[in-house]
């Protein structure tokens, strides 16, 4: 397990690929490497003699498991570390050869998963969107967390397939939406008392911003609010906040690909993720 002796380390393999690195630079950034804080642990399988020196493996361990670089020894070292343990992780999500990888050691034990998404092209644009933002679109406010909650949970049904008010009733779901309500990164269109449009930027590096949760209201889909109001986020990441934009999605959702490439995305590499 990595600790803060090894930060500059791992902050060189975060920096190296700001983009498919975002989820886990946001973190560590933040809340520093210490486990209780970080809410996982980092790995890295390297030889005895590189603590300060050049890490080439790392792997997050926490409520998702996060493989970003590794060699197929590494990989099966971090297999070995995970299944010391009960499995805690919801998914297993990163860069498409890492994680498929990391998930061909953990089948046998941790399979069959709900669902393996192979190709999920993964995507960023750090210029202004090509699309006019849509001015409707802006950041929610804390006291509408009960207006925007119900979108929040239609589209995580919708997009992971289960529903995450399962088990607690949705209370930790609620305070994941609440708290990015607080922290400024959930914005949504509302008409009347609905959500036509949210998305969220669901991790937030010192270079990039990775949008999440991108959901158009059924009634309204096929009207463009799926362009117009991804690029006004887009918009208050790239001029707003300094970052590049980046998101990942399905492969087989030609739809929405079309629509984030006429805002400006272009694929910058493939992410895949194994759902439990």
């Amino acid at each position: 397990m990595l600790d803060e002796r090894d930060r500059m380390a791992v902050c060189a393999m975060l920096t190296a690929d700001p983009v498919a690195s975002c989820m886990v630079a946001s973190r560590v950034e933040t809340l520093g490497m210490d486990p209780w804080r970080l809410g996982g642990e980092l790995w890295g399988c390297e030889p005895r003699g590189f603590r300060g020196g050049r890490l080439d493996s790392l792997c997050f361990a926490g409520s998702n498991l996060i493989p970003l670089q590794g060699s197929r020894p590494a990989l099966r070292a971090f297999a070995d570390r995970a299944l010391r343990r009960r499995r805690m992780c919801s998914s297993v999500v990163g860069p498409a050869e890492q994680v498929l990888g990391l998930w061909e050691e953990l089948e046998l034990d941790w399979g069959p998963a709900r669902e393996v998404r192979e190709d999920q092209p993964l995507m960023s644009m750090s210029t202004p969107p090509l699309v006019t933002p849509d001015p409707l679109v802006r950041p929610v406010r804390p006291d509408e967390l009960d207006r925007y909650l119900p979108a929040a949970v239609a589209m995580f049904i919708e997009e992971v397939g289960v529903d995450p008010r399962s088990g607690d009733g949705g209370a930790s779901y609620r305070a994941r939406v609440a708290e990015l309500i607080a922290a400024g990164r959930a914005f949504a269109r509302f008409e009347g008392g609905d959500v036509v449009f949210k998305a969220e930027i669901g991790a937030l590096s010192e270079a990039v911003g990775q949008i999440q949760g991108v959901w158009v209201h059924p009634d309204r889909r096929g009207h463009g609010f799926g362009s117009t109001g991804t690029a006004a986020v887009v918009d208050r990441l790239v001029r707003g906040l300094g970052r590049t934009a980046s998101l990942y999605v399905n492969g087989y959702n030609v739809v929405a690909q079309a629509a984030y490439k006429r805002v400006g995305f272009t694929r910058v590499g493939q992410y895949a993720t194994v759902l439990f």
